[in-house]
């Protein structure tokens, strides 16, 4: 799911530009906060790792021609370690492959929380070094053995206003097509889309896991005939709206902010009802870079000023609970994580997902696709 989300953040950032919202070194300073490095522009065969010099692996496809103000020239002023981005994905796989074949290249991954937590027990990610790492700088309950967060994203309920004399402010409004006509879209990809079926199934919060898939998948599979699309990528979720092709949709916090901006409220969203999911970074075994520049670096990338960068690019929630107080305060509605909205959501559970995500995933493919 990271992976999909990490996609779309780069594509958001391109669209502001193309747009004329932010400026080309904005675009530039995004993407590298993204990526949580220092931007240096690649050839196809990725970064190498050298000496005072560290690899950071992610889903950003394109190379980057610039240097990044958030986090990585911070960080190279102050340890003289230059990190390189390399933009060939992370995948499981991938990572399994540089760790078992005794010589790896890559030092930084963002890889699914869960995802390194199962990696990690099978000793192909290092543990984070909480005496490096500040565990005071994570919110709680989202600190991980192999993983440390960077930032928050939510599903959210996004909705054409001009369609309803009352807004939803529940999952259980998503799913009543009586109440509030029209066609909705969902996740293809899974994550989330299981909670939001049971907690309009009336799961309460707390007892959603361990997941009840054959009661999710039932209440999904009874509600597909009102469902006109199972999205893919976040512009596509976008325009289901702006087209007019759903009256309502499950997406990402980003794209709905973008939505409420762009059509000045006309189609907007609730954090009523949100799904919380973190994203993390983690570093492979026997990185070169060595482990200890590598949490270095992930501790500098916990400063609240630089995670600001990211907000204000992509609307991505910062990890350190003290960047909420510096978003303005005309900005706040569109945090995730602000002590207003965090509240009224509910996260995902990486311990659930790092045991059952795989065959879950397949089987919720099986019914969409039917």
């Amino acid at each position: 799911m990271n992976s999909h989300f990490q996609n779309d953040c780069v594509e958001i950032l391109k669209e502001r530009e193309a747009k004329g919202q932010i400026s080309r070194r904005q675009m530039l300073q995004g993407l590298g906060a993204l990526m949580g490095t220092t931007a240096i522009g690649l050839g196809a065969r990725g970064a190498q790792a050298a000496e005072g010099k560290l690899v950071f692996v992610n889903w950003g496809g394109d190379a980057l021609d610039a240097m990044d103000e958030a986090f990585g020239k911070p960080f190279s002023a102050e340890t003289g370690i230059k990190v390189l981005y390399d933009g060939s994905g992370p995948t499981e796989g991938a990572i399994i492959a540089q760790a078992k074949g005794g010589n790896p290249t890559w030092d930084l991954v963002d890889a699914e929380p869960f995802s390194a937590q199962a990696l990690g027990r099978q000793g192909m990610i290092e543990p984070i070094d909480y005496d490096i790492v500040d565990p005071a700088k994570q919110r709680e309950g989202f600190g991980w053995e192999y993983s440390s967060s960077c930032y928050f994203y939510s599903y959210v309920i996004a909705y054409d206003a001009t369609q309803f004399d009352t807004p939803p402010t529940s999952l259980a409004d998503f799913f009543d097509a009586e109440k509030f006509p029209g066609k909705r879209a969902m996740y293809k990809w899974g994550a989330g889309m299981w909670e939001a079926a049971l907690l309009a199934d009336g799961v309460a919060p707390e007892d959603l896991y361990p997941l009840d898939l054959d009661r999710a998948h039932k209440k999904i599979e009874g509600f597909k005939e009102h469902i006109g699309a199972f999205w893919g990528g976040g512009a596509e979720s976008q325009s289901l709206l702006l087209n007019g092709d759903v009256s309502m949709a499950l997406i990402w916090n980003t794209r709905a902010s973008l939505l409420h901006k762009d059509t000045e409220g006309e189609i907007t969203f609730t954090w009523d009802d949100g799904i919380i999911g973190p994203g993390g970074i983690a570093v492979v075994k026997g990185n070169p870079g060595g482990t200890e520049a590598a949490m270095r670096y992930i501790a500098a990338t916990q400063e609240p000023e630089r995670q600001v960068v990211l907000f204000q690019m992509l609307g991505n929630g910062p990890s350190n609970p003290a960047a909420d107080a510096l978003i303005p305060e005309e900005d706040r509605m569109f945090n995730p994580m602000d002590p207003e909205n965090l509240p009224k959501q509910t996260a995902l559970d990486m311990d659930w997902y790092e045991k059952n995500y795989s065959a879950a995933l397949d089987a919720y493919l099986q019914i969409i696709s039917a």
